[in-house]
């Protein structure tokens, strides 16, 4: 009896090892098994669990797991974030897989560079946006893409010195028909053409400036032109006070020249002193010189001089300008002077009349 009550005793202990080995095995099983389901998706990814998740659960083997499904916090690629907004990148337009739940991660509704830009004309790529709404791209601030008229050089409303047009060449023409020097139209505004001009504003009682302006040209179209203060006979007039000389035919005006007189001033000269006066009164051609004839008190050169008083002549000059600058002689320009000479004549003993 002891013999088997020892047996079977060591037999039951060696059982119940068994026993409890198995069903530690197979609750360290079902342990295993339990713990893998939690890594697992659910069946339903749309459902949601009503118990809440453990607060402290191990790792996801996915770094994105729980975010990736978030619109809008994914890492940013290398392509760049913002620069691709507006241009119907997947960033924005596609919605989750599973709305969230956290305000933090929803599109943005701040103005930017992306959303609502792509429905409004010239924004979106960043081109056409340029060219109208900012201007930089036309360099004139008006951003329209229009040409640029203002860039190009608009015909000025005057006339001066150094233009050449054909609206030189009909001003140039009209000065000749009025009977202003001029001895061709060549269209370019040259000293000649200036000479005219000056002649022209003297007798309208204008600015002398040469510059056709409204008032010069309209002076031009009325026909303004000297009167003469002779009669009969051919006659150089000189006009002290409009600093004109007049070539004159039976009390017609048949040239009319700008000139230069003297300027009233003193001057020394071989030691004396003299004043830059030019006498008036009726006198005569007396002298004359075919030559470009120098002045016996050193004062300068006189180009083809015809003397009607004393040392006093009417003479060809380089330097003509609109007021009086001599010393008592009647500057003319040279191709005037030339024109006395060789076209209308003026020989010793031609009246001369200073007023």
């Amino acid at each position: 009896m002891r013999v088997m009550h020892g047996r079977s005793t060591g037999a039951g202990r060696v059982v119940g090892k068994r026993v409890l080995g198995t069903l530690g095995a197979v609750a360290l099983t079902a342990s295993l098994l339990a713990a893998c389901a939690q890594d697992e998706p659910p069946a339903d990814a749309g459902a949601t669990s009503s118990s809440p998740a453990p607060e402290e659960s191990s790792p996801s083997t996915d770094p994105g797991a729980g975010e990736s499904e978030e619109p809008g916090q994914s890492e940013p690629s290398a392509e760049g974030g913002d620069d691709d907004a507006g241009d119907g990148s997947d960033s924005t337009d596609e919605p989750s897989a599973e709305p969230s739940e956290e305000p933090s991660v929803e599109p943005s509704v701040e103005p930017s560079d992306s959303a609502g830009d792509d429905e409004q004309p010239g924004k979106g790529d960043g081109s056409r946006g340029d060219e109208h709404s900012d201007g930089k791209n036309d360099g004139n601030g008006k951003g329209n893409g229009e040409d640029k008229k203002d860039d190009e050089p608009e015909t000025p409303d005057y006339i001066e010195y150094g233009e050449t047009s054909e609206r030189v060449g009909d001003l140039q023409q009209r000065l000749q028909d009025l009977g202003y020097l001029l001895t061709s139209v060549d269209g370019s505004y040259g000293g000649e053409t200036q000479q005219a001009v000056f002649a022209l504003q003297k007798a309208g009682g204008l600015y002398r400036d040469g510059v056709v302006g409204d008032a010069t040209q309209a002076a031009a179209d009325d026909g303004v032109v000297p009167q003469a203060q002779t009669s009969s006979g051919k006659v150089l007039e000189i006009d002290i006070d409009r600093q004109l000389v007049l070539a004159v035919e039976d009390g017609q005006v048949v040239k009319i020249i700008n000139a230069s007189s003297g300027n009233g001033e003193t001057y020394e000269a071989k030691g004396n002193t003299y004043t830059a006066y030019t006498p008036r009164g009726s006198f005569a051609v007396y002298r004359e010189e075919n030559r470009m004839y120098s002045s016996s008190l050193e004062l300068g050169d006189m180009w083809r001089p015809k003397f009607f008083t004393g040392g006093i002549a009417v003479h060809g000059s380089s330097s003509v300008p609109a007021f009086p600058a001599s010393h008592g002689c009647v500057r003319v320009s040279n191709s005037a002077m030339n024109w006395i000479w060789d076209t209308w004549g003026a020989p010793s003993g031609t009246p001369v009349v200073v007023y």
